[in-house]
Parts: structure tokens; sequence; C-alpha cells
């Protein structure tokens, strides 16, 4: 547990949220979670930061003995972790860039851990006094790049071309009619040669844009992740583990609540998502059905439909029992990556993205998250954004989406448009040009 606890009460929880963002950017490491108030019978925290690694464990390759000694060592300790997409037994090495900089897996155990849930704030440090970093944050000036944040661009690469996403489309209907899988999330990457912004500012913009359950600004020395996601991709409370993969997507129409209600009915309806969302599903069913109880794993959802600023999404529940003394290792080998990110059969569906696509994932697609003192965790799907990084400046991004028998290769293109509909609002400084060069 952390020496020194504090819990203070404030005016104005969202503008110290912002105040705790920057102050938090002075450091290394630093990690920051956000549900945006969202409510859900599964949350965990509201919100919660933390900053300067006190011991931590970078990985260059999948290492299940160091990941479980790390968390065995530091039991009783808030520890903070993600995991590229790659971490895992599946992907061969291969000489493809990894676009977003990070390494593929980093742990650590802060020196300063921020809880803010409705206007109060507790503050957890090991060797400083709490009343004085919250002196500091309270007190935090802004950077001049951060209150004058101008910086845009209209240079929005995509790195693989329209047709060419198409023709991989078609290739991947032709595999599926051969049999060799049935659903399978395909992605393409973007990139921006030049963006000098402050990374706070860009993840904020997004986030007002696009506020969600699961958001995270993330930076690990030179790298940022910016991230608007909603998904969870794992979360455990006591021995239950709950995965909530998100399958369906449709367009909102935020001028007209009638229309806007048809779009919900279209999703509900909708075979080609519902056949997405049941084979995921049962995907994840099968990943815990590997560490849970036997008899334990359910569907506490099916098909349910979620609302966020810019689409209507479907999202299931699954829950189990952990079998006592399995490892997060053991957990992560039998769940990682999850199946809303790959498809199913996993492993036929990662070899073959492995040949289409045309970069290595690296963060995207995989996961964002954290270990309580309690031993409890909960962890993200990271999609929906930014990577950033600070001294090439150059930003990038990935969408993808679930494609199956039914899938329509022009659709599942406007799919993945419209998935990154935020982010182009962010990173453009004039959207209109910007959708027309993408298309």
């Amino acid at each position: 547990m952390k020496k020194n606890k504090q819990v203070f009460l404030i005016d104005n929880p969202s503008s110290f949220k912002v105040q705790i963002l920057h102050w938090s950017n002075q450091y290394e490491v630093c990690t920051f979670l956000d549900n945006h108030a969202y409510p859900s019978s599964y949350g965990a925290l509201d919100c919660i930061a933390a900053a300067g690694p006190l011991a931590f464990i970078s990985l260059d390759q999948v290492n299940a003995v160091a990941v479980n000694e790390f968390i065995q060592t530091h039991s009783g300790e808030w520890i903070f972790a993600h995991f590229n997409y790659e971490y895992h037994s599946i992907t061969k090495p291969t000489n493809k860039v990894n676009l977003t900089g990070f390494p593929l897996a980093y742990l650590y155990t802060p020196a300063v851990v921020i809880e803010l849930t409705g206007n109060k704030v507790t503050i957890q440090t090991d060797s400083q006094n709490p009343q004085q970093l919250f002196d500091q944050i309270s007190g935090f000036k802004l950077p001049v790049a951060a209150v004058n944040n101008a910086a845009r661009t209209t240079s929005i690469t995509p790195l693989i071309s329209k047709a060419a996403y198409l023709e991989n489309i078609h290739k991947i209907l032709a595999l599926i009619r051969r049999g060799d899988f049935y659903e399978i999330n395909y992605c393409q990457a973007f990139e921006v040669p030049q963006l000098n912004a402050d990374p706070v500012s860009v993840y904020t913009n997004l986030t007002d844009i696009s506020p969600t359950p699961f958001a995270c600004f993330y930076k690990n020395s030179s790298d940022y992740l910016l991230c608007a996601s909603p998904e969870r991709y794992l979360q455990k409370k006591g021995n239950q583990l709950i995965s909530q993969p998100i399958k369906g997507t449709i367009k909102r129409s935020l001028e007209n609540d009638a229309a806007d209600k048809l779009q919900v009915e279209a999703l509900k309806n909708s075979s080609k998502d519902k056949s997405e969302n049941v084979m995921v599903v049962d995907l994840v069913r099968n990943d815990l059905s590997r560490i849970c109880e036997q008899g334990s794993v359910k569907v506490s959802e099916l098909f349910g439909i979620y609302s966020f600023p810019q689409v209507h999404q479907m999202i299931s529940t699954i829950t189990g029992t952990l079998r006592s003394n399995t490892s997060f290792s053991e957990v992560l080998e039998a769940t990682f990556p999850m199946g809303s990110m790959t498809g199913a059969p996993k492993k036929s569906v990662m070899e073959t993205i492995d040949t289409l696509e045309p970069t290595r994932r690296g963060l995207y697609s995989g996961t964002v998250g954290y270990f309580n003192p309690e031993g409890d965790f909960d962890f993200n799907v990271v999609i929906r954004s930014i990577f950033y990084n600070n001294d090439t400046q150059k930003a990038n991004y990935q969408v993808g989406g679930g494609i199956t028998i039914y899938s329509d290769p022009e659709k599942e293109y406007e799919e993945c448009l419209l998935k990154a509909a935020a982010i182009k609002k962010v990173l453009s400084h004039n959207e209109s040009a910007t959708d027309e060069r993408l298309r």
C-alpha cells in the first residue's frame, strides 16, 4: 500500500481533471484513465492517474515469467501496464514497422496515484506529502502550447489505398467461403507526417468530441497514446472475469431524434452485425472457459445497444469465475489479443492478419490498464486512438472492422472512415477536404 494517502474536496472536477493531465505529463511515464461518467454496473473507477515509475519492466519479447514475477513482487501495490497486440504466441517476428512506437509490454509501479470520483480527490504517494502534490496540481500553469493550440494538419496519408483495401477484403471473403475462418478483424493505417501540437490538448479535444468509458492518455518516453476507446477488454473483480466485446456499429442521426431511433432499430435488427457479435461472443466464451471454473462462463447480456457521440454500438457481456491460482500470464495466454480485434478461429485469423496488414499493429488493438492493491484489474481495448511521437512530431491512427460472409467491401471501407471521424476532426484543419482525399 502507498505510505501517504489523503482525500481532498474540490469545487470544479472538470477543471481539476485537466490540471491532473498536464501535471502528469511532466513525468517520463504517466497513465490517465477516464470513464467520462458513463453509467455501468461493472464500473470500477471514474478517473485515475498514475505518474513516475518506481519500478518497471519493459519487454521486447513475450516473457510470462517476468510478468508474473513483477506482479507477485509488487503485490499490494498499484501496477499500471500496457501490452501490444503482438504480445502472444501466434504472430511470428517480422520486419514490419511498429507505427505506434511503444515497447511490446511495459509494467510499472507509480510514485503517485490520483483517483477522482465526483468532487473527491484521493492522492497516494510513497515519499511526497499529498497536500504538497495537491497544491502543485491545483496551481499548475498550463503550457502556452496548450492554451494556444491551433496546430493542425490536412496531410493525412492512408498507408493502403482504397483499391488495395477492397482487394484484400475480396481475398478475405474468398478465404471465408473456403472455410479458413468465420470472421476476421481487418485494419488499415493512416499517417500524419507532421503534427506540431500539444499531446494533452489533442487528447482533450478528442475526448471532448468523443467522450468514452475507456478513454486513456498514456505517455511512455516520447511516445503518446491518445485514446477514446468505448471498449473493455477484461476486468477482474474478486474471482469474477468480465469481458465486453463490441461488434456492430451504425452512424448516429444527431440532428433528428426520430431518425436516430430508427438507426438504433436498424442496428438491433441487422443480421450482419448480430452475426459478427455472436461469433465474437462464442470466441470469448471459449477463451474464458480455458481459465474459468467449469460451467461458470455466462453471457450476461447479448446484443446490448449502447449510444456514443458519433455511433451506436452493439455490446455483449460475458462473465466467468476465474479458477484459483491462475496467473495473469495464463489469463493473457487464454484471452489476448481480444476476440473483437481478431476473429474466429483466432489462430487462423491472426495468421491472415499477419499476411494482409502491411504494418504491425503495435499498441493499437492492444490494451492499457491497471492492477489495484487488492489484485483486481481492468484493461481496455486500444481503438479510436491517435499515436504521437513528440520527437519526430509524427502521428498515426488505425481503424478496422469485422469481416464476415455478409460483408460488403465498400460498406466496410465506409465504416472504417466513420469510426475515425472524431480522430480526423481533431487532426484536420479542413475535414471535408480530408474526407475527400481518404475516399
